[in-house]
């Protein structure tokens, strides 16, 4: 520690993980190193920044290029040393991961979401938006209670077709038609209702060759011809 300045020993003294007799030297030193003195009190204001970090903020494993995340941290708390530490969101996971790879080499990290040079604000996932042309569609017949929700996404002269039915009664066979505004109708599945589907409902995919813009409604019959609900588009 007197010869070598070792942060590691510094900062596990910030945390209260040393031994008297390893508490009494880092104090012997501290007492007559000015250097060490200022980087206690950098670890002492990282540390109470920590308490600040949400636990969900925390992931197993260091983050790649652990050091020079370090030592871009200090110099960040370098440079506001005097004032108040800021307490921005990525910035204290920054401060987290610093301290984490002083006392603990690394044992845990904030997760990697931070730009080279600078704090980023993580920017939130979304799921891709529907094709142009996409049509949605829900309904209920009156007569069987029968209830469907469909999407139809438009391909090159024909649809892809996903259908969630509900209320149909297990063991009937059922066919997913899809009706054009003729009139006439493209089958695009079919199924036997199981007693999970009759109790939770059936979600399947199909397809038809009918143009995306002629597509009038989606429809579920049984192999009787009866219809069993139909959802206009």
């Amino acid at each position: 520690m007197t010869a070598n300045h070792d942060p590691q020993l510094l900062g596990a003294y910030v945390l209260g993980a040393l031994d008297e007799q390893e508490v009494r030297a880092v104090d012997d030193h501290l007492a007559g190193c000015p250097t060490c003195s200022a980087e206690l009190a950098e670890l002492r204001a990282m540390e109470e920044a920590m308490g600040e970090v949400p636990p969900e903020a925390l992931l197993d494993g260091p983050p790649d290029g652990g050091d020079l995340l370090l030592q871009r941290t200090l110099r960040q708390v370098r440079a506001e040393r005097g004032g108040q530490l800021r307490r921005r969101q990525v910035g204290l996971g920054l401060v987290a991961a610093a301290v984490a790879a002083v006392v603990l080499g690394g044992g845990f990290a904030v997760g990697r979401t931070t730009a080279p040079e600078d704090f980023a604000q993580v920017t939130p996932t979304t799921a891709p938006a529907p094709p142009a042309g996409t049509k949605l569609g829900t309904a209920t017949d009156p007569v069987t209670g029968a209830r469907m929700t469909v999407q139809v996404r438009p391909a090159a002269g024909w649809v892809r077709v996903n259908a969630s039915v509900a209320g149909i009664a297990a063991n009937e066979k059922c066919r997913l038609l899809v009706v054009a505004k003729d009139g006439s109708r493209q089958e695009a599945g079919s199924w036997l209702v199981s007693p999970a589907g009759e109790k939770d409902g059936t979600n399947l995919d199909g397809s038809a060759l009918i143009a995306p813009e002629e597509v009038a409604a989606i429809e579920v019959q049984n192999f009787d011809g009866e219809r069993i609900v139909t959802v206009p588009l």
